[in-house]
């Protein structure tokens, strides 16, 4: 497994990213880029399940491993659903991290480092940019 990284600098205010990007409006918009529709069940609480779900109720499931409010969070991922069933990968393990990091006093970076297996690596590659664009324009509405 390799650890990919990615960034985007949004004028706005820390408390906005922060809400576009875990809010269940904002995460499903910014999320389209990967999968239209998608979305999360979580209490958001560190330590908590959270499922990453399609519109069919199939995706990924993992634990919030970190949170520290307007800062960080940190998911580590344990395994796939399909049809209502929890399946271990060989990927398990895998962490997603994102870091808000002031830039100035306008301007927030968020920085973006997710584990993935090398199959994984061109359509994380292409797609992130596409997501943390879209993260971009709604944080600065």
């Amino acid at each position: 497994m390799k650890t990919y990284k990615f960034s985007v600098q949004i004028e706005a205010p820390r408390e906005k990213v922060w809400e576009q990007l875990w809010s269940d409006a904002g995460y499903r918009q910014w999320t389209s880029a990967f999968c239209e529709g998608s979305y999360v069940e979580s209490d958001w609480e560190e330590g908590s399940t959270i499922l990453f779900l399609s519109p069919e109720g199939d995706g990924m499931f993992g634990v919030i491993e970190k949170k520290v409010p307007l800062e960080v969070m940190t998911f580590k991922h344990l395994g796939e659903l399909k049809n209502g069933q929890q399946e271990t990968k060989d990927w398990a393990g895998a962490r997603e991290s994102y870091a808000l990091k002031a830039v100035t006093d306008h301007t927030i970076e968020v920085e973006v480092e997710l584990d993935a297996t090398d199959e994984f690596q061109g359509y994380f590659q292409d797609t992130f940019p596409k997501a943390l664009h879209i993260l971009k324009q709604i944080s600065e509405q």
